[in-house]
């Protein structure tokens, strides 16, 4: 099964902004799926397993900077691929 997260991050610090950008460097680290960023989420695609583990794996290691936050949207189908083949 195929999904879409939709993510939000917000490192609680004064310099927030290399925090995010680390986190999307990493999901883009993940050849197996799609990351897409704009200025307000980051949309990830792909395979439910594979981009739950990544996800699990690289909030964790944002989890190390103390006070930060995550919103995160999950669906149960391909967003990105429904989008284009319409």
């Amino acid at each position: 099964m195929n999904i879409s997260v939709e993510l939000s991050y917000y490192p609680l610090a004064e310099e927030y902004i290399p925090p995010i950008k680390d986190f999307i460097a990493r999901l883009n680290g993940y050849e197996a799926m799609q990351v897409k960023t704009n200025g307000m989420s980051t949309q990830v695609f792909g395979e439910y397993q594979y981009v739950m583990d990544a996800l699990v794996r690289e909030i964790r290691l944002s989890f190390e900077l103390p006070h930060s936050v995550f919103v995160m949207k999950i669906v149960n189908a391909d967003l990105n691929y429904v989008v284009k083949h319409e």
